[in-house]
């Protein structure tokens, strides 16, 4: 009888089950939805600034600067030189010179340095993608009215000069080559500080340390750290890095001071700040991929005569890397886009020089997105649309390429 009053209690809560079963799942379908509706709105917002037409108006028209009847896309470079003389004053003359004599240059180079300072070419006005395709007509009007002079072109944003460039005054000559070369020195050097320090307090804290108030005190303190707000690892960077270690980070204890960075706000310092930044989360990630190998394998290791050590570099830390390097890549991911420490830390907001070493003044793309977006002309927000578009294909080629090595590794294994 008791049996029977079972079973029919269980069948009377199966509907009520697959009720509760059916309300989780379509929260976590709706849940799945509304990420994808926010992903696509924001890939939208910044493909729609990346692309569309604008309204190109020459300072100068290039058939005046026609000589003899050859029009200047055909002078020879003497030609070039005396129209670029003629029309720029003698001061910015006398600048292209000593940058680089002209008898040194090629007549590309000196052509472009015509078109961009004698013709000048200038975006009066752009457009969105959006406006472009739907509201071209209505476009065409408004240029033919209020620029006359002026052409219309439909232009990409994200192009080979924003890419070769580096950062100008002028929207129409930038690039974020200078922030590119900041990002991958400054991620670098985050790699060879965190990556070695995790794994190193991974291994001590899962293989050698004992199980005490002071191990679980440590690994409290470390898991908090995880969730630490950025511009605090900021502030410990400044006070470490930037004025504690001035004398490291600027390059004086190894001679290589530059008057511009001897205050410590170099490529050294924010590179370390971010290593401390992801630090936690390595140490997380490889403690988890540490435990997650079998104590089957290290019993058969002690009882082939193996050491500890040797237990674990040749047993315990082949199975645990394919996780160590999944955990690394996704915490490199997140320093990539930081900006609130590397702006304490003082990453300049403009910069034209590119880094040529640990102790140079830097900038990264996530300040130089910033830095664009703040500026009022509208094709400074064209450009930083691009530019979003680079550092987003950079974060997602670093995770992709975290899932191919742990897939790699996990065959090996």
């Amino acid at each position: 009888m008791k049996s029977i009053s079972a079973n029919g209690a269980f069948e009377e809560n199966i509907p009520q089950r697959r009720r509760t079963g059916q309300i989780w799942h379509t929260l976590f379908q709706a849940s799945t939805i509304v990420g994808i509706i926010f992903l696509s709105a924001l890939l939208y917002s910044v493909l729609n600034q990346t692309f569309g037409l604008v309204a190109i108006e020459n300072q100068v028209d290039p058939a005046a600067l026609a000589v003899g009847g050859v029009s200047v896309e055909e002078l020879s470079k003497e030609q070039l030189v005396a129209v670029l003389q003629e029309h720029v004053s003698k001061g910015l003359f006398r600048r292209f010179e000593y940058d680089r004599p002209f008898a040194q240059r090629s007549r590309e180079e000196v052509y472009r340095l015509v078109w961009q300072h004698v013709v000048a070419p200038q975006a009066v006005e752009t457009w969105s993608l959006y406006e472009s395709i739907f509201a071209r007509d209505e476009i065409e009007a408004a240029v033919a009215e209020e620029f006359p002079d002026a052409t219309l072109q439909f232009r990409s944003w994200l192009n080979r000069r924003l890419l070769t460039a580096s950062q100008s005054s002028d929207p129409e000559q930038a690039g974020i080559r200078t922030a590119i070369l900041g990002s991958l020195w400054t991620i670098a050097i985050t790699i060879l500080t965190a990556f070695p320090l995790g794994v190193g307090a991974a291994i001590y804290l899962e293989e050698y340390a004992p199980d005490n108030w002071l191990t679980r005190l440590l690994q409290t303190n470390i898991n908090n750290l995880a969730g630490v707000p950025s511009i605090i690892y900021g502030l410990l960077g400044l006070a470490i890095f930037v004025r504690a270690l001035e004398v490291l980070t600027s390059g004086a204890m190894f001679g290589a001071t530059d008057p511009t960075t001897a205050n410590g706000r170099t490529i050294l310092s924010a590179g370390m700040t971010l290593g401390l930044l992801i630090l936690p989360l390595i140490i997380i990630n490889a403690q988890e991929a540490i435990r997650a190998v079998p104590d089957a394998l290290r019993r058969a290791s002690y009882g082939l005569g193996a050491t500890q050590w040797q237990t674990i570099w040749w047993h315990v830390l082949p199975n645990a890397l394919p996780g160590i390097l999944t955990g690394t890549i996704l915490g490199v991911s997140r320093a990539i886009g930081e900006t609130a420490p590397l702006v304490v830390v003082g990453a300049s907001t403009f910069v034209a020089i590119d880094p040529r070493g640990p102790f140079s003044k830097f900038t990264t793309l996530p300040i130089q997105v910033f830095q664009w977006t703040a500026r009022p002309q509208d094709e400074y927000r064209n450009l930083a649309a691009g530019a979003i578009i680079i550092l987003l294909l950079l974060i997602i080629t670093l995770n992709a390429l975290a899932v191919v090595l742990r897939n790699r590794y996990s065959r090996r294994l």
